[in-house]
C-alpha cells in the first residue's frame, strides 16, 4: 500500500471518529455546524440571561463557527463573573452553561497580631458584595505579604480559605502566619579605606540586630530604608571631603531559612578634596562682591563640605535680600582640580527670575489647623519667591515636631511669573505620657509622672502637667504655652506650682513654696530671644532645727515674692539637647519688690561654647556669674546663690561658700561665679545606646558682700575640681554620673566624690 493511500485512509478514519464523538474536540464546546437559530442560557443565578447574551460575539442567525465561540468565551471570562463556561450546539440551538463566581459575604483575617485588621483591610482590593476571583485573591495575598515585608517579616505566609455559604456566597478568610522578624544579621562595607565599618554603621539607619535594640525597628530589613542609607552615606562622605564618592551597590542577601539578611554596601570613596580659592562674583547692578564677602563660611584649605556650601548660599541669599534685592539666584561654580585635590568655588550672584508666590496649598493636616502651618512660613502669598526662605520654612515646620513627614515643593502658577508652593504633611502623635523612677544625688530617690500635649486642639498650644516625688523635694507643676499669642510670634503662657523641699542636710530647714508665673518670649531677630516673666509665690520656711544657725532661725516664717524677670538669650547652638557646635549666651535680671515682702535685684549672665575637634569629640567651655543685692534690706537666705553639686562637681550641693562653722549650715552668697572645661567623647559603643564619656575641670566660688559674723567662714577663694563621668540619653531623659575630686578647697567645704543627676547641664 502506498504512503498516499495510507494517509487518505487515516484521515477518513479520524473524521469518522470525530463525527461519532470518539475523539474529543474543545472540552467546553460541543462541536456542530449550521445556523444558530436560538441561544439558551443555563446556570445563571444572579446575572440576567440577557446580560450574558450581550457579552456573546455569536448571535442568533450567525453561522456557527469555532472562531466566534472562542471570542465569546474570552469575553465572558474577561468579565470576571464566571468560574466556568461551556458551549453546546445541537440542532441549531446554542446552549451556554455558566458557573457564576460566588459573591464575597465577609472578609476576615486570622493569625495577625503585629498588624491591625484595619491596616490589612485597607491594603486588599476585595470587599464584601464583590465578585470573588482567584486572580484578585492572589493579588491581595501579595499585598498582605508586602505589608509584612515592610515591617521586616519576610518569613510571613498567607493562605486564603473559602467558606461556602448558601445562595452562592462565600466567606473569605486570610490565614496569616506572621513568622519571626527577619533581622539584619550583619552590615558590611566593601571599598572603604578612610572610615571603618564601625564608623559607617553609625551613619546608616539600618542596624545589626542586638538585644538593646528592642525599642526600634531599624534592625529589621526594609528596602526603602536601604535607599535612605545610600543617600546617608553619600551625604556623609561629601561632608568629609570625598567629592567623587559613589555607592556602587547595596545588596541584601536573605538566609536560606528566611530568618535574616546580610547587607553589603560596595563603595568607591575616591580622593579627598580641600577647598581651593573661594570667590564671589556678582552680576547685579549696584552690588559689589566686597559687600557680601564677610558672610562666607567656607575657607580655603578646609576639607570640602557640601553642607557648608549650602549654608553659605543661604547666608549670601539672606544678606543680598536684606540689602533690597528681592530676586536673586546664587549658584556655586565648581572648579575641581583632581591632581591637586582642591575644589575652587565661585559663588555667582545673579538676578533671579521675577517670580511671586501665588498661593500656598497645604494638604495632609487632619488635626492641625492651616494657620499653625502658615505662620511658620517665611513667605506669604504675594511675596517675591526666595529659595532660601522656602528651605528655612521647611526647617521650621520640621522643628514643630508635629509631623512625621514634611514635603515642600514649588510648582508653576497660573502665569510664568507666579509659583505655587505645595505643602504635604503627615501628622504624628504629639501627646506624651512619661513615668520614671531613679536616684539623684540632689533629691534622693525620685519618682516622676508627666503628661504633655504639644499640639493641643490642633493650634500648637502646649499643655503639660508634671508630678515629682522625691526624698528631699516634691513638686507639682502645671504649665500652658501659646506659641503665637495674639497671632504674633510671642510665646506666652503661665505656670502654677507647689514645691516642698527638704534642706536639712544643707541648711537645717524645710521650705514649702506655692505660686504662679506669667511669661512671654519673642524673637528680637534670628537667634536672639527676649523674655519677660512675672512671678508671685509664697514661701514658708519651717521645721528649723533647734541646733540650726542663728542666721537660719531668723529666716523662719512666711515670705511673699513678687518678682519681674527679664531675659535675653542669644543661641547659635546646632542642638539644644546635644550641642556639638556653636554658642549660647543668656542674661537674666530679676527685680523683686513690686509688692510682697522680699526686695532685691539679682543679675546673672551665663554662656557656653561648643567646638567639635573630631567626629563626636566635643570640647565645651561654660561659665556663669551672678550678683544680688537687697533693696533697703538684707537678702533672704532662700534667694541667695548656692554653689556646689551640678555647677561645681567634687563638692556637695551648697558645699561651697559662706557657712556657719558651729552648725555647718550653708548661708549662701550674694555674688558667685562658676566655670567648666569639658571634653565629651564616644566610648566605642553603638550611638543609639546614647552613652558617652567625659572628662572635666570645674572652678567656682561664692561669698557675701558685707563682713560676716565671727562664726561664719567666708573666704571667697577660688575652688577647683577635676574628674570624669558618663552621660546617657535614656528614654526617661539625660542621666549622668560624675566622679569629681577637689583640687582647690577650704577646710570648711563639703566634698562629694560621686554625683548622679537627671537632666542636662547648661
Amino acid at each position: 500500500m502506498s504512503r498516499l493511500l495510507k494517509a487518505c485512509l487515516l484521515m477518513a478514519g479520524l473524521c469518522l471518529a470525530m463525527g461519532l464523538g470518539l475523539v474529543p474536540g474543545r472540552p467546553a464546546v460541543a462541536q456542530s455546524s449550521g445556523e444558530v437559530t436560538s441561544i439558551v442560557i443555563e446556570g445563571a443565578q444572579r446575572i440576567e440571561p440577557s446580560t450574558i447574551q450581550s457579552y456573546l460575539v455569536i448571535k442568533v442567525g450567525d453561522r456557527y463557527s469555532a472562531s466566534l465561540v472562542d471570542q465569546s468565551l474570552k469575553r465572558l471570562f474577561a468579565t470576571g463573573l464566571f468560574a466556568d463556561v461551556r458551549f453546546r450546539h445541537e440542532g441549531g440551538q446554542l446552549t451556554v452553561t455558566v458557573l457564576e463566581n460566588p459573591v464575597i459575604n465577609r472578609i476576615a483575617f486570622e493569625g495577625n497580631r503585629r498588624v491591625e485588621d484595619d491596616t490589612l483591610r485597607a491594603e486588599v482590593t476585595l470587599r464584601p458584595r464583590i465578585i470573588y476571583t482567584r486572580t484578585k485573591v492572589q493579588a491581595d495575598v501579595q499585598r498582605i505579604l508586602t505589608v509584612y515585608r515592610r515591617s521586616g517579616r519576610f518569613a510571613a505566609t498567607v493562605e486564603p480559605k473559602v467558606i461556602q455559604l448558601p445562595q452562592n456566597r462565600i466567606d473569605l478568610v486570610f490565614e496569616i502566619n506572621e513568622g519571626e522578624l527577619t533581622a539584619v544579621r550583619d552590615v558590611r562595607f566593601v571599598g572603604n579605606r578612610h572610615f571603618s565599618d564601625f564608623r559607617l554603621r553609625e551613619v546608616v539607619r539600618t542596624k545589626e540586630t542586638r538585644w538593646y535594640r528592642f525599642l526600634t525597628s531599624d534592625d529589621s530589613y526594609d528596602p526603602d530604608r536601604l535607599t535612605l542609607d545610600r543617600e546617608l552615606l553619600r551625604r556623609f562622605y561629601l561632608n568629609e571631603g570625598f567629592a567623587d564618592f559613589r555607592v556602587l551597590s547595596s545588596v541584601a542577601e536573605l538566609t536560606p531559612d528566611r530568618s535574616g539578611f546580610f547587607i553589603t554596601f560596595s563603595v568607591d570613596e575616591g580622593a579627598r578634596y580641600e577647598f581651593g580659592e573661594i570667590k564671589v562674583e556678582t552680576r547685579i547692578r549696584g552690588l559689589q562682591p566686597e559687600d557680601i564677602q564677610d558672610v562666607l563660611t567656607v575657607e580655603q584649605g578646609d576639607w570640602y563640605e557640601a553642607d557648608e556650601v549650602d549654608r553659605t548660599i543661604d547666608k549670601l541669599t539672606d544678606r543680598v535680600g536684606n540689602m533690597g534685592f528681592a530676586f536673586v539666584d546664587i549658584r556655586p561654580r565648581v572648579n575641581r582640580d583632581a591632581e591637586a585635590r582642591k575644589i575652587a568655588i565661585t559663588f555667582e550672584v545673579n538676578e533671579g527670575p521675577r517670580v511671586f508666590v501665588e498661593r500656598i496649598d497645604i494638604n495632609g493636616n487632619v488635626r492641625t489647623v492651616d494657620d499653625v502651618i502658615r505662620r511658620e512660613f517665611r513667605l506669604v502669598e504675594g511675596d517675591a519667591f526666595n529659595a532660601a526662605k522656602l528651605r528655612r520654612s521647611k526647617q521650621r515646620l520640621h522643628n514643630l515636631d508635629f509631623f512625621s513627614k514634611v514635603e515642600v515643593e514649588r510648582v508653576p502658577g497660573s502665569s510664568p511669573d507666579k509659583t505655587v508652593i505645595k505643602v504635604d504633611v503627615e501628622e504624628k502623635s504629639t501627646g506624651s505620657l512619661s513615668v520614671g523612677a531613679g536616684y539623684s544625688t540632689t533629691n534622693g530617690a525620685v519618682a516622676d509622672f508627666g503628661i504633655q500635649e504639644s499640639n493641643l486642639l490642633g493650634r500648637g498650644y502646649n499643655l503639660r502637667l508634671k508630678l515629682l516625688l522625691a526624698q528631699r523635694q516634691s513638686q507639682i507643676d502645671l504649665g500652658f504655652t501659646n506659641p503665637w499669642f495674639l497671632d504674633r510670634e510671642i510665646a506666652a503662657g503661665f505656670d502654677v506650682f507647689h514645691v516642698v523641699s527638704d534642706r536639712q542636710d544643707e541648711s537645717s530647714y524645710d521650705d514649702t513654696t506655692s505660686g504662679f508665673a506669667l511669661r512671654a518670649a519673642y524673637p528680637v531677630y534670628d537667634h536672639l530671644v527676649q523674655g519677660w516673666k512675672y512671678t508671685l509665690r509664697r514661701t514658708e520656711v519651717e521645721n528649723v532645727a533647734s541646733s540650726a544657725s542663728t542666721y537660719v532661725k531668723s529666716q523662719e516664717g512666711v515670705s511673699v515674692l513678687s518678682q519681674v524677670t527679664h531675659t535675653l538669650t542669644y543661641d547659635r547652638r546646632n542642638s539644644r539637647l546635644l550641642p556639638s557646635e556653636g554658642y549660647v549666651v543668656r542674661m537674666t535680671n530679676d527685680v523683686a519688690g513690686l509688692g510682697g515682702t522680699s526686695h532685691f535685684m539679682r543679675n546673672k549672665v551665663d554662656g557656653a561654647y561648643y567646638y567639635q575637634i573630631y567626629d563626636q569629640w566635643v570640647v565645651s567651655v561654660s561659665g556663669s556669674t551672678g550678683y544680688i543685692f537687697g533693696l533697703g534690706e538684707d537678702v533672704e537666705l532662700i534667694h541667695r546663690f548656692f554653689i556646689g553639686g551640678d555647677d561645681l562637681r567634687g563638692f556637695a550641693t551648697a558645699g561651697v561658700g559662706p557657712r556657719d562653722t558651729r552648725t555647718q549650715d550653708a548661708l549662701g552668697g550674694e555674688w558667685m561665679y562658676a566655670g567648666a572645661l569639658e571634653l565629651k567623647f564616644p566610648l566605642g559603643l553603638p550611638s543609639e545606646i546614647g552613652i558617652n564619656g567625659r572628662v572635666f575641670t570645674d572652678i567656682g566660688s561664692t561669698g557675701q558682700l558685707a563682713a560676716a559674723g565671727p562664726t561664719v567662714a567666708d573666704t571667697g577663694s577660688l575652688r577647683a575640681s577635676a574628674g570624669f563621668g558618663l552621660s546617657w540619653i535614656s528614654p526617661f531623659g539625660p542621666i549622668g554620673v560624675d566622679f569629681g575630686f577637689p583640687i582647690l578647697k577650704e577646710n570648711f567645704d563639703i566634698e562629694e566624690t560621686i554625683r548622679i543627676n537627671f537632666g542636662t547641664r547648661f
